[in-house]
């Protein structure tokens, strides 16, 4: 056999997803690419990993039994990959980190110097909403958390990173005038949801409850680009983060509704459980946050806030 590490990462994803489409998707591949690099793994052994009935795929029991082999195989290469960094005296190892949609715009710029300055590590950050990313962290599937909504059952440390603001906002041609708008003139537009689990809707919710706002029409839309976009295009009005929307509002497309009690202010915060063993990596990636957040905010986010 001459099957190579790439078509067992190829393999492993697959079984994961039970999907190429999903696979490819996963590992930033092209499909056709992925499909290739099956066959040619398929086609060293005699017995089939994976057979397709209609369009759906499914994993064989020898091909359940040949992925499990393959997530061994690719953790020990990871481990002598690592291993071979620490002897040379660097930071090695897995960094996995799980934010809230909305904290996706931010949470790059957290990480950019520190991975450059550490390019041995390896960072999973995976992106969802509140109730999602709160879960992870309960279930020890991610060294730190970037939220805005302190989870109260759980027991954490926290790193206060900086501000986030919520505006009630609309497209280009919504009607306004320089005046405050009355919050009764708000019952006749469309209102944009986050899903069920958002803290962003959950703030939207409280706002909406606090001012008695009667909603006659809305809807309701699973990520905050989808909501921007939606705004944009002038479907309706929502209350969003100012950190995704700056571009937005900068070139016209989108303009703050001037609305009473607005923003909403909450603060981004880095957590973790006060349970949690870090490692040699997270413990090196919370020093460094401490030490940097500032100048980071600073430079990157000062002016999002000047609205």
């Amino acid at each position: 056999m001459n099957y190579t590490l790439h078509q067992l990462e190829i393999f492993k994803k697959i079984v994961e997803v039970k999907s190429v489409t999903k696979a490819s998707e996963q590992l930033f591949l092209t499909q056709p690419a992925v499909s290739i690099q099956l066959k040619n793994f398929q086609d060293q052994f005699k017995l089939p990993l994976f057979e397709v009935v209609g369009r759906k795929l499914y994993i064989t029991e020898f091909g359940e039994e040949i992925g499990k082999a393959a997530i061994k195989i690719l953790e020990e290469v990871e481990a002598i990959n690592y291993k071979s960094s620490l002897f040379e005296g660097k930071l090695a190892g897995k960094l996995n980190l799980s934010v809230v949609s909305t904290a996706k715009y931010a949470m790059p710029y957290f990480l950019t110097n520190f991975i450059k300055e550490n390019d041995k590590v390896d960072i999973t950050m995976g992106v969802t909403n509140k109730m999602s990313v709160i879960r992870a962290l309960e279930d020890n599937k991610c060294d730190f958390a970037m939220v805005s909504t302190i989870p109260k059952k759980l027991k954490i440390n926290r790193i206060e990173l900086m501000k986030n603001q919520m505006f009630f906002v609309a497209g280009k041609d919504y009607k306004t005038s320089k005046k405050p708008i009355s919050l009764k003139n708000l019952n006749q537009s469309l209102f944009l949801f986050r899903e069920n689990g958002s803290a962003t809707r959950l703030a939207m919710e409280k706002y909406l409850i606090k001012h008695k706002i009667e909603i006659h029409k809305k809807m309701e839309l699973t990520s905050n680009e989808a909501i921007k976009q939606a705004v944009i295009a002038g479907l309706g009005i929502s209350i969003m983060p100012i950190i995704g929307i700056h571009e937005s509002l900068k070139n016209g497309d989108l303009k703050i509704l001037n609305i009473k009690d607005l923003p909403i202010e909450t603060n981004w915060n880095l957590i973790w459980l006060k349970s949690k063993n870090l490692s040699n990596v997270a413990k090196a990636f919370k020093d460094y946050i401490i030490e940097n957040k500032d100048e980071i905010i600073t430079k990157n986010f000062q002016l999002k806030y000047d609205f």
